[in-house]
């Protein structure tokens, strides 16, 4: 069994073609589900697919695995992350989480991809060079990854990055409380009211309505979407936006969007 998160779609294709070549069957994880609940055959491996945020997988992950129920102890247990370069400490940490829930992590590996968190000044795109690049390395790492899990091994196959303790445990810490905000989202002109950006927001923080403020503050007639406070800033809502209608104060403007197959 494969569980899985991901916002604009890196994680889900390393999902995807991790449950292919292992057989693996594949569930995406719900973050809003309350008891979510996994049964595994005998002798099943358990993974976990997700992005890393701040050097640690998201922390609506970590929720959904202190509430999750599982039928039975896997035979094999592993995390497959997503990163825009590095993963820091990120699977020891992941294990930390699992331990609570007596399951040992077996394995970790981590897969270099596009680049998609443009919320902060300097923060932006990989080239579609390095875009390309990036996923061609990945398509070419997973039988590689997949045969491993097939034969069980016991590995902690990531890139650490510089200072991986510090990102993990310190930059971690002041991301989540300084820069997780939906505060400064807002749409322009371009937005044609399709609704989509509340449809792929994976916490259903978005709704429709028919009264907006402007960046100014101006109340204006019109469906626009609305923000409520509960974002994790996976950018799923910038990056899917058809008209790059949607903006994060002014950190993303004049900034590229990316999902995994648009580029």
């Amino acid at each position: 069994m494969i569980l899985y998160f991901s916002g604009c779609g890196n994680s889900k294709f390393v999902a995807e073609e991790l449950a292919r070549l292992t057989g693996d069957r594949l569930m995406l994880i719900n973050p809003l589900e309350s008891a979510p609940k996994v049964d595994l055959s005998s002798g099943e491996a358990l993974g976990f697919v997700c992005p890393v945020y701040s050097w640690a997988v998201p922390r609506i992950v970590s929720g959904y695995v202190k509430r999750l129920e599982i039928n039975a102890q896997p035979s094999y247990c592993y995390l497959a992350c997503t990163c825009g370069d590095n993963v820091g400490r990120t699977p020891e940490r992941f294990a930390k989480e699992l331990k609570k829930k007596s399951i040992a992590l077996d394995a970790a590996f981590s897969f270099v991809m596009p680049e998609t968190y443009v919320n902060l000044k300097g923060f932006d795109l990989d080239s579609d060079e390095n875009a390309a690049r990036k996923i061609a390395a990945v398509r070419e790492r997973l039988p590689q990854v997949a045969e491993r899990i097939g034969r069980r091994e016991k590995v902690v196959d990531v890139v650490r990055g510089k200072v991986p303790w510090i990102n993990t445990y310190v930059t971690n810490a002041l991301f989540y409380s300084l820069l997780i905000t939906d505060k400064k989202f807002y749409t322009t002109d371009r937005c044609i009211s399709c609704g989509l950006c509340a449809k792929v927001c994976p916490l259903g923080n978005i709704t429709m309505s028919g009264d907006y403020a402007d960046p100014q503050g101006s109340v204006k007639q019109g469906l626009r979407p609305v923000w409520h406070g509960n974002c994790t800033n996976c950018m799923a809502c910038y990056h899917h936006c058809p008209n790059n209608a949607i903006q994060f104060g002014k950190a993303t403007q004049g900034k590229g969007q990316y999902t995994f197959g648009m580029s």
